[in-house]
């Protein structure tokens, strides 16, 4: 049985997306989404319709963790942002430690050469796109 995945990087002003392919081996970056941080259901509508739109029947979210341990307001607000998005989409999100996934999809888009004013615009792709992969990875068996 095949499974196609969601990767969520979430942010108060953008939200990057990846998806796995059909078989849950390969993810790719998917889209940035632009956001106020205020209209939370523009943002939850707009991922329902992209699970609709390729067929998603998983979510991983990263999860910002401090390195000190104390749960700080980025984790907390991800964790409701996962629960609303459970309640509008009926699939329960994964959460995975995101720690040091936007410095490490910063380091990648230096290393292939994107050019800086296209970094904002894919580096919470790029960023999704690990949490996604490492998700995938540490779940084959």
């Amino acid at each position: 049985m095949t499974k196609k995945w969601m990767g969520i990087d979430f942010g108060m002003r953008r939200i990057g997306v990846a998806v796995s392919d059909t078989m849950g081996v390969l993810a790719r970056r998917y889209e940035t989404i632009r956001w106020n941080g205020k209209d939370w259901e523009w943002a939850l509508n707009r991922l329902a319709d992209i699970i609709r739109e390729e067929s998603i029947s998983g979510i991983v979210i990263g999860l910002p963790r401090r390195t000190d341990g104390i749960i700080g307001d980025s984790e907390n607000l991800t964790r409701v942002f996962s629960c609303q998005l459970a309640e509008k989409t009926g699939i329960q999100p994964d959460l995975r430690d995101e720690r040091y996934t936007t410095v490490l999809a910063s380091r990648i888009m230096t290393e292939t050469g994107i050019k800086k004013d296209r970094k904002r615009d894919i580096v919470d792709q790029i960023a999704a796109e690990i949490i996604l992969q490492d998700y995938l990875d540490s779940n084959r068996g």
